[in-house]
């Protein structure tokens, strides 16, 4: 399991300047081999693990100053700094040292909360990035168009044109790790799905608990933003009280999650709601799509990871101990 990067909060701007690494908090995802649910997704039938949280504006940032010195392909998107949902991202002009025009930074009270304004491509590329060992460079072969997904320079494929390799690392999520993620109950094969990623059949309430809150909480619109002018969007992991059964946090709300799925022609998939949706967005049988290249304020993204070779072992112990740890809390 992986520790995530914390960013200071505060009114500061935080630079995040090339070479600070990025450190993405995973949780394993076992009980390799078990069934779909009843809307045929879920299955998923190897281990590995997912991200804790959503992408951050921090972490996101660290790409653009990675990377997007000069920004080939467009990995930045100007809302995510002026449009009123955007993650507060600036870009400005750069010392010029390197002959890169641009940096970036992020204000600090958004560097924890999701990073949107980004399609399906900047998804894969971040992906890309972090399977590369995080390189600082252009945007080549070496940083961003290869690792998971071969993009080499294209920025409006096909999403049927593009797949992920079979030496991957990191990578966007598929749909059923991602809805396995969120709804599987976990603890062996067959246990069965809950309708809500908060480890709940019932209906969340969009209120954002303290620690004491028994939980069952996500950000979303219910006659009313979870949170208002100027965030909207919560900081990740701010339900502390509703993970999903494996840990996850925020996968029903805040933002919804582009996914691997090619459901209509060549259009991805997203799962999970935002936080300016309803309800119904966060079920277990709702899907989105949405073109490839949409860049809006209530999209984003989460990584799944291939485990360590030293953690496998332990993995079926650790899923076990959390299975009978969930059930001695839930029933």
């Amino acid at each position: 399991m992986k520790t995530m990067l914390t960013v200071a909060v505060g009114a500061v701007l935080i630079l995040g300047t090339a070479g600070s690494a990025v450190t993405i908090d995973t949780v394993p995802v076992s009980d390799m081999g078990n069934g779909p649910d009843s809307t045929g997704y879920g299955a998923v039938a190897y281990q590995y693990n997912i991200g804790t949280y959503e992408v951050t504006a921090g972490q996101y940032c660290a790409l653009l100053n990675a990377v997007a010195g000069v920004d080939t392909h467009g990995l930045y998107n100007p809302g995510m700094w002026s449009y009123v949902y955007g993650c507060k991202i600036e870009r400005y002009a750069g010392s010029g040292t390197s002959g890169d025009p641009y940096q970036y930074r992020v204000a600090g009270d958004w560097a924890n909360r999701p990073v949107n304004y980004v399609s399906f491509w900047d998804a894969c590329r971040f992906a890309n990035w972090l399977h590369n060992g995080q390189p600082t460079g252009a945007q080549g072969l070496a940083t961003t168009e290869d690792g998971a997904y071969f993009l080499n320079g294209v920025t409006s494929p096909t999403s049927t044109s593009i797949t992920r390799e079979t030496d991957w690392i990191w990578a966007v999520t598929s749909e059923d790790e991602w809805y396995k993620a969120a709804y599987y109950k976990g603890g062996g094969t067959s246990a069965g799905y809950f309708l809500y990623p908060t480890s709940s059949n019932s209906v969340p309430s969009n209120v954002l608990g303290d620690p004491s809150d028994p939980g069952n909480n996500a950000t979303f619109e219910d006659s009313g933003y979870t949170i208002g002018s100027p965030y909207y969007l919560t900081e990740v992991g701010g339900h502390e009280n509703s993970d999903s059964p494996y840990g996850t946090f925020d996968q029903g709300g805040n933002v919804s999650e582009w996914n691997e799925a090619i459901i209509s022609t060549s259009y991805p998939g997203f799962r999970g709601g935002s936080f300016d949706e309803y309800e119904v967005m966060l079920r277990a049988s709702t899907r989105g799509i949405s073109s490839p290249g949409s860049e809006v304020g209530g999209l984003g993204f989460r990584v799944s990871e291939v485990p360590e070779p030293g953690c496998l072992a332990i993995l079926v112990l650790g899923a076990v101990g959390m299975f009978l740890r969930r059930r001695d809390v839930r029933r």
